[in-house]
């Protein structure tokens, strides 16, 4: 069966459907990662987006019930260069074709991903149509005409739980199926703009005990709870028309230690007074350096983002710039030491990539430490 991507530039390219059938319309962007396709699928910042992916054989070890990253996928579509139909792993339950069917993704393979990205690259990031079902390209076009886009928007709360609940799952081994999962010395609230289950494991086996909020969730709710800290996820979209989660932030700033990631990187800027900017194409994958300025050291980072934070727009606030993409100077972390609030880009707990980033989890344990005396 046939499938189509066409871009709002007016290109097309054609290919095979390997997932669900239909169309969906979203911003069309690319991964450099090699692996980890499935927690990409299921990492709720991929809301409207049809992903592509860089590395040219996708799917060759399957999926499995405990790679999935949130509840459901919200990717808009999946395209790669090749799907491997017979995967071989001893986790393997199904096949990437079977899970793009299972979770309604329309998916496209076959095209030239290498032509698709380089245009990406030159043209940016843009609005597009995957269709499996329709083919007519003066139709889909007409589809695409209808599309909004990303920005201006808030798809926070197409992702967001409706109602607060516990986390009480920690990272577990593999190999060895042995659980980490120490007792609770911090409550922690985190903030669901899209929150990844692996943050959650994370927090957990740094022990904390994790209450998940809605994204609208109040500051005085948050406060009667009396967290010892708060988190603020990662999510979708442009930052900018999250204005309640923003307002919310500014409240808490002074209150309670406060650690972002991502789209909570952004919030937290721009509760501090700053401003963000989309980027050409985004940072979305599992190989990005970044330099830490306070140490020197680089660390290669997960990301997946497409906005970013104005380091100018806060200059003479009281923060401190930690972080720095070593691939186009833009900023990838703040912290403001008076507000006891610190944050980063990209996304330390991995799932899929490296591991370098997991110390930024004791520094929320040890700043919820130092503020309780």
């Amino acid at each position: 069966m046939k499938a189509i991507l066409l871009l709002e530039d007016g290109t097309i390219f054609e290919g095979t459907s390997f997932g669900a059938k239909g169309h969906r319309c979203g911003e069309v962007v690319f991964n450099t990662s090699m692996t980890g396709y499935q927690e990409i699928l299921t990492d709720p910042s991929y809301n409207e987006q049809i992903i592509t992916m860089t590395y040219p054989l996708i799917g060759n070890y399957g999926t499995n019930k405990d790679d999935v990253e949130s509840r459901k996928s919200f990717a808009a579509g999946f395209i790669v260069r090749e799907n491997c139909e017979y995967p071989s792993s001893w986790r393997n339950k199904e096949s990437l074709r079977h899970f793009l069917i299972a979770n309604n993704i329309v998916g496209l393979e076959g095209i030239d991903t290498r032509q698709l990205v380089r245009h990406i690259r030159t043209a940016g990031a843009m609005k597009g149509v995957i269709s499996s079902a329709e083919l007519n390209t003066k139709k889909l076009a007409k589809i695409l005409s209808k599309y909004p886009g990303l920005v201006g928007r808030d798809i926070v709360e197409e992702v967001s739980v409706k109602k607060p609940y516990t986390w009480n799952e920690g990272v577990t081994d593999v190999i060895t199926g042995i659980e980490n999962n120490p007792s609770k010395k911090f409550k922690v609230v985190a903030f669901d703009f899209g929150i990844k289950r692996n943050i959650l494991r994370l927090l957990c086996s740094h022990g904390c005990n994790v209450i998940v909020v809605p994204a609208r969730t109040s500051a005085e709710d948050v406060l009667a709870k009396k967290p010892d800290g708060v988190f603020l996820s990662n999510g979708p979209g442009d930052p900018a028309p999250v204005s309640y989660a923003i307002e919310t932030v500014n409240r808490l700033l002074g209150r309670v230690p406060i650690f972002g990631i991502c789209l909570g990187h952004q919030i937290l800027a721009l509760a501090l007074g700053g401003k963000t900017y989309k980027l050409k194409f985004g940072h979305r994958g599992a190989n990005h350096p970044v330099k830490n300025l306070h140490t020197g050291t680089i660390e290669i980072t997960s990301q997946n983002h497409g906005f970013c934070v104005d380091t100018n727009s806060l200059k003479g606030k009281s923060v401190e710039f930690t972080h720095l993409n070593l691939n186009d100077g833009t900023n990838e972390g703040l912290i403001c030491r008076k507000n006891k609030a610190f944050s980063v880009q990209y996304h330390p707990e991995a799932s899929p990539g490296p591991h370098d980033s997991n110390y930024l989890f004791d520094s929320f344990t040890k700043l919820m430490s130092s503020s309780r005396s």
